[in-house]
């Protein structure tokens, strides 16, 4: 059996990640051996997910520690500030980036006193500990997940939101191939969720490698296959939850819940209770990202059409919580009201 894909290591000395801009291509590992090659990697995306980026921007922390280790105290606690603070600025719509600086700071904040080794040590005992805790978190979503697909013989997906977009085996797609273990029928329908292609490039990688069977599809053939009867869910990924249900996803997860709404087939998102933000009343507060037109021009470096003609590129959109039939996360299946339930999910501290 092949080792488990993995999008994030970390050796002690650097943060290693699968370039994920080579997939389905070729598999190979880079390694980040400051603050600033790590973060220009989360922002070119050689990584991407939002768990995956919280678990690299803890790995950063870690290796500003080690790169600060030897400095007096008051310098190093500067330099690890001063790299957290680049690591924030680099993907705005990912909550989980936020949460695990968050994590990484709360860390560094209460070990002042200590020696610098001694705190560059912690740091890297953390940043595992955050690693290890998405790890554990993928396998609690794809059993609660899983349970919810037991009737379905097909689903749809978009995106990537399997190990390449975590720490451990996926959010959505860990749910998808924990239901596939029970029923070795189960088909994928994968989107190939344009402008970046991260749905044919990386999560048809990822079922190819499990062996479970999947088609790949162009995003506006979603309707067609919905109307055929031909989707018995749709089960997708989260970059942010806000309070009320809305939810921010790579651009095109919006058209999919209508979709979803007007066939009567259900629409799940699975996402980590690091993905809920409810400190923001509703979706429409989330920042969303707009990325390079060339992303649209000359996707993977291939002339599509003039480089000079005007592109909105929007990495996100927002989907209201109405059109979701329920948000799995690690401590279960929230349902409306998601006010109530997401908060009870997210614990006495939300």
């Amino acid at each position: 059996m092949s080792e488990p894909l993995r999008a994030v290591k970390w050796n002690g000395r650097a943060v290693q990640l699968v370039d994920q801009r080579l997939l389905p291509f070729q598999e190979k590992w880079m390694a980040c051996d400051t603050v600033e090659k790590t973060a220009k990697a989360i922002e070119d995306m050689v990584v991407r997910g939002a768990p995956a980026i919280g678990v690299t921007a803890a790995y950063g922390v870690a290796l500003s520690g080690r790169i600060h280790r030897n400095k007096p105290p008051r310098a190093f606690e500067a330099g690890v500030q001063r790299d957290m603070n680049r690591l924030r600025r680099t993907r705005p719509t990912a909550v989980n980036l936020f949460w695990a600086l968050g994590a990484m700071g709360k860390a560094l904040h209460g070990t002042r006193g200590m020696p610098s080794l001694d705190r560059a040590a912690f740091l890297e005992h953390e940043a595992r500990r955050v690693h290890r805790e998405d790890e554990d978190l993928c396998d609690r979503m794809g059993r609660h997940g899983a349970a919810l697909l037991r009737n379905c013989q097909n689903v749809l997906t978009h995106c990537n939101t399997g190990a390449l977009a975590t720490g451990g085996e996926g959010t959505a797609l860990s749910a998808i191939l924990q239901a596939a273990r029970r029923n070795p029928r189960l088909h994928v329908w994968v989107d190939e969720t344009r402008p970046y292609l991260q749905g044919a490039r990386l999560t048809a990688y990822e079922l190819h490698r499990s062996g479970v069977p999947f088609h790949l599809i162009s995003d506006n053939m979603a309707a067609s296959v919905m109307a055929a009867g031909k989707v018995d869910a749709v089960v997708l990924g989260a970059d942010r939850i806000t309070a009320n249900g809305d939810t921010a996803n790579k651009i095109g997860t919006y058209s999919l819940a209508v979709l979803a709404k007007y066939h009567g087939i259900p629409f799940y998102v699975v996402a980590p209770t690091s993905t809920f933000d409810l400190s923001m009343k509703h979706g429409g507060l989330i920042p969303i990202e707009e990325r390079d037109p060339a992303e649209v021009t000359t996707p993977r470096g291939l002339p599509l059409t003039r480089a000079d003609f005007p592109v909105f590129n929007p990495s996100f959109d927002v989907t209201p919580g109405r059109l979701i039939r329920a948000i799995v996360c690690e401590r279960g299946v929230c349902r409306a009201p998601f006010k109530a339930s997401l908060r009870k999910a997210a614990g006495p501290k939300a």
